[in-house]
């Protein structure tokens, strides 16, 4: 069955985690007895209605403090498809949280409180979802029962949206406004008549209908990449002139018989087999785990790429990127890390910080020579070895980099090849 991804976002206290829990109530996704423990437990805490946000809050920080700290995964399904929704954390603190639960998404569900409109969050959230070149923008205009579920508040966060935020998308984005009430449900699953003024469709059909970004990044004309995670050479008699590369199918398509390169030495060969457990295949497809063997026996190890003749990506040594910095210690020109690109691992120098990003009024300012925690700019690194990248916009799977601190080996931040 398909899979949807899901990020949600936005402000503290905007209502992703009772919206979630809503969709997953309004679903049949919960069992009796978890809603008894809900019951009860909202009860101890004095509501006089069901807390469906307890489902999501899993940590004791999040259930004590009434926010989201860590990204949450959450997993629900109707008859037409399976949805895995990462409830990413709305506070600036965990910026970085979000970048990581949102990027492999198909749809950003980005939600507003009708009473405050849109936020410097909101901004933030929305920037990401382009810079991560998420498609589909669910824009859920929450709490609409607080504002007596007035169509004029609702046009006019929407076209404040547009007017300050919806400028920075790209081409192709699909941005859909949806007004409704988590708490009551009001536009979750069905149309509510407490909003006849609107037109649209609820939540839950919207999502019915987004393309899943997995089937999309699977299509045959997307350029093919495979990154060489281990070279299969079983010390068996059977065996003994096997030599397979396994690795995760990043992009596109391969198919016995296509002639592929070897990168970064550049060897030609032609695919021989693809193996997926025990089971050959004529073809695989962006996701699956195989193992490709060919036609020749040329040199290929763990790090490597195995790419279609004539679509290959070019090496580089010089890469600019937007970097989301995740570390209290700031990004400054002159220090190196480690650039690890799928597998592929290289020392990489910052050569230079073009600009640092004012989500405020979406601005790059130029005159910034550091990048501190959570912020994003846009940075010229240079590596010691070749590198195999594509543009993030092309192909988001091959585009994407981590950098890591040599020192301490923590991830300290996220790149997106420009």
């Amino acid at each position: 069955m398909d899979i949807l991804r899901i990020a949600t976002a936005g402000s503290v206290d905007d209502g992703k985690s009772t919206l979630i829990g809503r969709l997953l109530y309004e679903t049949k996704s919960i069992t009796k007895d978890k809603i008894e423990a809900l019951e009860a437990a909202s009860k101890r805490k004095g509501l006089d209605f069901t807390d469906l946000s307890l489902l999501t809050d899993g940590l004791i920080a999040e259930r004590e403090q009434g926010i989201t700290i860590d990204v949450a995964h959450i997993y629900f399904n109707t008859p037409q498809r399976k949805y895995i929704i990462a409830d990413t954390p709305g506070h600036f603190e965990y910026t970085r949280n979000m970048v990581t639960g949102a990027s492999n998404t198909s749809v950003s569900i980005i939600l507003i409180d009708s009473r405050n409109g849109v936020s410097e969050q909101t901004k933030r959230h929305y920037y990401i979802s382009s810079l991560l070149r998420t498609e589909n923008v669910v824009v859920a205009v929450n709490k609409m029962d607080l504002v007596d579920y007035s169509e004029d508040r609702f046009k006019e966060i929407k076209e404040s949206f547009e007017s300050t935020v919806g400028k920075s998308g790209f081409e192709g984005q699909n941005i859909t406004f949806v007004p409704l009430s988590s708490l009551y449900g009001d536009n979750i699953t069905t149309v509510s008549e407490k909003m006849s003024w609107y037109k649209g469709e609820a939540l839950l059909p919207i999502l019915e209908k987004i393309e899943n970004k997995e089937a999309r990044i699977g299509a045959h004309e997307v350029p093919a990449r495979l990154a060489v995670q281990n070279v299969i050479r079983p010390k068996t008699t059977e065996y003994h002139d096997f030599r397979g590369y396994a690795g995760r199918i990043a992009s596109g398509e391969f198919q016995v018989g296509d002639q592929v390169i070897a990168l970064p030495s550049r060897q030609i060969s032609s695919v021989k087999s693809i193996i997926k457990f025990e089971q050959e295949l004529t073809s695989a497809k962006a996701g699956e785990s195989v193992v490709l063997t060919l036609e020749d026996d040329i040199d290929i190890s763990r790090g490597n790429m195995i790419a279609k003749v004539g679509q290959a990506p070019e090496g580089t040594k010089a890469v600019k990127a937007k970097v989301c910095w995740m570390d209290s210690t700031e990004l400054t020109a002159g220090k190196t890390y480690f650039l690890q690109h799928g597998v592929n691992v290289q020392k990489a120098k910052v050569v230079s910080i073009d600009s640092v990003l004012d989500v405020e009024h979406f601005e790059e300012s130029e005159d910034r020579t550091d990048i501190k925690l959570n912020e994003i700019g846009l940075v010229n690194l240079k590596t010691a070895g070749e590198i195999f990248v594509d543009k993030y916009e092309n192909v988001p799977t091959n585009g994407a980099f981590i950098l890591i601190d040599p020192m301490t080996n923590n991830t300290v931040g996220l790149g997106f090849v420009q």
